[in-house]
């Protein structure tokens, strides 16, 4: 099967930029082969019986990173599965705001907790980038806790992993970082979502209640109130939506120095504050 037969064939669901995008991200990710090599012919060398039961999941709509098990953030490859959300660029501009604001050589060792790690993205980068740094991450699901951990173990990153639920966390423990990209998305956005990402990504990750679409983040300010460090800094990936409202709770709360960043794509995308509860 030639590069242009699985173009063809990915064209039953794509336009013709997304179908050769996504044929070459199976390729390269999934088959480990050069774009040299898939222009070449390189493509009829493989299992022609696998690669059409891979392509017969994508023309179902399945995503193609849970079709080849691995998707890119930050320029590392993470194990993905239909267990964790799949990560997101923007998510990658999270943990930059957080690696800028605290480079290495740090004055002193630091700790930082996330809250819903999902594949452990967040959690694994930060400890890789931030080498002197204690990080630790939670999850209320066995499945993404697991999928954490293997990619902790394929990167050599040392993050401690707990199957934790934030609605019902005491205020134990002591951070001078918290970050969380938690659930956000209210039901009636769904509408406007893309298919593939209601049918195969886990809801329990993406919706919050449509009559409580703060209540992640109620909970996780609430927490960090109570146990970051005086000065220390909660790290937040928002719903452009409820940014305002966000805002003003994280004011209640106690915090100062708030701002809503945009993201790489201009939306209101992120919210930081800062601790002075002593």
């Amino acid at each position: 099967m030639t590069y242009n037969d699985i173009c063809a064939l990915l064209r039953q669901r794509y336009d013709d930029g997304e179908a050769r995008a996504v044929a070459r991200y199976l390729l390269e990710v999934g088959c480990n082969m050069p774009l040299t090599d898939i222009l070449s012919g390189g493509t009829e060398r493989l299992p022609e019986d696998e690669l059409k039961e891979k392509i017969g999941r994508l023309v179902a709509g399945e995503p193609v990173q849970y079709v080849v098990g691995t998707a890119e953030f930050c320029h590392r490859r993470f194990h993905v599965a239909p267990g964790v959300l799949i990560p997101r660029p923007e998510t990658e501009d999270l943990c930059r705001l957080i690696t800028t604001a605290h480079r290495p050589p740090l004055t002193t060792r630091r700790s930082i907790l996330d809250i819903g790690t999902g594949s452990g993205c967040i959690a694994i980068t930060l400890a890789l980038d931030l080498p002197d740094t204690d990080v630790e991450a939670w999850d209320i699901s066995p499945e993404a806790l697991k999928i954490a951990g293997q990619n902790a173990e394929k990167h050599g990153a040392n993050v401690a992993f707990g199957n934790v639920d934030i609605l019902t966390a005491p205020a134990l423990g002591q951070w001078d970082i918290i970050v969380s990209n938690p659930p956000y998305i209210v039901p009636s956005e769904s509408e406007g979502m893309e298919e593939h990402v209601l049918r195969h990504e886990p809801g329990i990750a993406l919706f919050a209640p449509e009559d409580n679409p703060l209540l992640f983040y109620r909970a996780i300010a609430g927490y960090a109130a109570r146990t970051l460090t005086p000065e220390g800094k909660l790290f937040f990936e928002i719903n452009p939506l409820f940014a305002t409202q966000l805002e003003a709770l994280l004011g209640e709360t106690g915090f100062s120095d708030i701002a809503i960043i945009n993201d790489r794509f201009g939306r209101k995308r992120f919210a930081t504050a800062t601790n002075t509860e002593i």
